[in-house]
């Protein structure tokens, strides 16, 4: 445990590389025990967090400000670490076969400052093969060093989900890997300097890759099965909420509901198992199939927002639809491949320009990422169709009346259409004094 002792003694230092939603909270996590070296390419974001403001929320400004990491855009910096956590998005390129430029050129940079006997461990998602096939021949190829002689690797899977205050990084189970037990066993030592919920030790770096890759590919054919339910429900004029409500009086039931899937996870890791086992000559039927489900589902939600109008005579181009919600999830700022945008699309394909709002989401990251302007508060008026897309607290708290106020006064209840993707209102669904209400 000598690296171990030397990082608690503070003679030796980490450093956290990517500083996003899972390595700027680490980095913090650790500067509490460690000396801290916390690098990003993106020199706003580093400026932001000097600053104190955290654009995640995932750590609240109090303590950013406080915090003693080195908040860095400087590559140079990291050659003041011994032990360096690679926490770079992979996101998935327009065929959706797996984008691994972050990752590869984060261990290029580390390999630029690599000493003797450092430690690399990757956090970003995967699957499985990429650290030893792709990630240490990049660390060699621009260090000169050699793996396993002059410096060591493991893996070691993100869990963290953003906006959950519930689950936290320290609550837990770290899933912890090394190339050989001496590694793991500093891995595992000085990830419990922050992981209260302890660590899970698995047998070697491939199936620490494919955890990851398989838990959240799990969630995401469960959420397919409800969304295929879902729109089967519609046809038959059946309540989704009314059928989970009845079926999970059973003990055994799973506790899933439809609903968009996206994010920089769920919406993604299936792809990187379904791409490795195309390579190795399988094609995965189901992971496949639960991936198309879900990224049709925006589709079929603006779909259902169109046929709604046009049932009440209303004229579908000149409608104005507001879409509440454009993270991927609720509560959270991040508004990385969220499925949102989809009905955004097909609203445009029937000639609307949809007024989008979201009290968490960055103007200008949502111009840039999708093209798209968000809206006040205050312009949310006169609407033909709410779709409610996320269930934000703050809309929650709004209460059924303020959301009503949206539509015209003039306007019959019937012409109100409300879409409820996340079945936040559903006391609006049995009255039918307020609006026309529909829940997925």
């Amino acid at each position: 445990m000598l690296l171990y002792d030397d990082i608690v003694q503070r003679k030796k230092k980490i450093a956290v590389i990517g500083l996003g939603y899972v390595g700027m909270p680490l980095a913090v996590a650790f500067a509490e025990h460690a000396e801290v070296v916390g690098f990003d390419i993106n020199v706003d974001k580093i400026e932001q967090y000097r600053r104190g403001k955290d654009t995640t929320n995932e750590v609240g400004e109090e303590v950013l400000s406080s915090t003693s990491v080195l908040f860095t855009a400087n590559e140079d910096d990291l050659s003041q670490a011994n032990f360096f956590i690679i926490a770079v998005p992979t996101p998935i390129n327009q065929d959706k076969t797996p984008d691994l430029t972050p990752v590869i050129r984060a261990s290029e940079i580390v390999g630029r400052h690599l000493s003797k006997d450092a430690i690399v461990v990757y956090e970003s998602t995967v699957y499985p093969g990429v650290t030893e096939d792709v990630c240490i021949p990049a660390l060699e190829g621009v260090s000169g060093l050699t793996c396993g002689k002059d410096f060591f690797t493991g893996y070691s899977p993100e869990r963290i989900n953003p906006g959950d205050k519930l689950h936290r990084l320290e609550n837990i189970t770290k899933i912890v890997s090394g190339m050989d037990d001496g590694t793991l066993e500093e891995i595992a030592n000085i990830y419990s300097l922050i992981i209260e919920a302890g660590v899970h030790k698995a047998p070697s770096i491939k199936v620490a890759e494919a955890a990851k890759v398989v838990e959240n590919s799990q969630r995401d054919i469960n959420i397919a099965f409800m969304n295929e339910l879902a729109m089967v429900f519609d046809r038959m004029g059946i309540s989704t909420a009314d059928v989970l409500a009845a079926m999970q009086t059973k003990w055994n039931a799973l506790p899933f509901w439809p609903g968009l899937v996206g994010g920089h996870c769920i919406g993604v890791d299936p792809y990187y198992f379904v791409y490795q086992a195309e390579k190795l000559g399988y094609h995965s039927a189901v992971i496949a199939s639960g991936r198309k489900i879900n990224d049709g589902m925006g589709t079929f939600i603006a779909d259902v927002a169109i046929r709604q109008m046009i049932l009440v005579d209303k004229q579908v181009r000149k409608a104005r639809v507001g879409i509440l919600g454009l993270t991927f999830k609720e509560n959270c700022p991040d508004i990385r491949n969220t499925k949102v945008i989809d009905i955004v699309h097909r609203m445009r394909e029937y000639g609307i320009e949809p007024l989008l709002h979201d009290p968490y989401a960055d103007l200008e990251e949502a111009e840039r990422l999708y093209h798209v302007q968000l809206s006040s508060w205050e312009e949310l008026s006169n609407l033909d169709c709410i779709i409610l897309a996320v269930a934000h607290d703050r809309y929650i708290e709004l209460g059924c009346e303020k959301l009503l106020s949206l539509f015209p006064v003039e306007i019959p209840p019937t012409e109100r259409i409300f879409l409820d993707v996340k079945s936040a209102y559903l006391s609006l669904r049995d009255d039918g004094r307020f609006c026309n209400y529909w829940s997925l």
